[in-house]
């Protein structure tokens, strides 16, 4: 499928509750655990889709559709959330998700994005020169991989209490 802005809406304005409607008010069994090493927990994957949030998908929308001469994104820190979450409950993180979402998608919209507006570039501190189609497919796709990931985590959770159809469950083979 080619990028598409009305498609991709699809996706990132049902995101907070595809997440509210998995997460909202189940164990914490479920959501504070992670994978092992430093891997993150359903819980700091909710707090780093939120600093996303705040810090990069408009942010460098703008940064790309701005007249400034100087399209350098800032580094992302993809472990701002380990600070940014800390007190905060999931049901509140998923409430802040949601309202930040609402938002960055209102915004999107309002800009009306043409066929020119997607081949602009900006400057990606590891990538080079990236367009923004690339980063707004990157947003819907990051979106997918982390519901992925929070499924995944959530499924190893029962592991060992499968026993045998481990061998059929491809999410505990990764």
């Amino acid at each position: 499928m080619n990028f598409n802005v009305e498609k991709s809406l699809e996706i990132l304005e049902r995101t907070p509750n595809v997440l509210i409607t998995m997460l909202q008010d189940i164990s914490a069994d479920w959501t504070s655990v992670n994978e092992g090493g430093e891997t993150w927990s359903v819980y700091d994957i909710i707090g780093h889709l939120i600093h996303g949030e705040k810090t990069d998908w408009m942010p460098r929308t703008d940064i790309i559709l701005s007249e400034n001469s100087d399209k350098i994104f800032r580094p992302f820190d993809r472990f701002a959330q380990f600070e940014d979450s800390k007190g905060k409950s999931l049901s509140q993180l998923l409430s802040e998700f949601r309202i930040l979402r609402e938002s960055n998608v209102e915004q999107l919209r309002s800009k009306k994005l043409s066929d020119k507006d997607l081949e602009e570039k900006g400057i990606h501190p590891a990538f080079g020169e990236v367009t923004l189609s690339q980063l707004l497919s990157t947003w819907v796709v990051h979106d997918l991989n982390h519901i992925a990931q929070i499924s995944r985590v959530m499924a190893k959770q029962y592991k060992t209490e499968v026993g045998p159809w481990t061998e059929y469950l491809r999410i505990l083979q990764t």
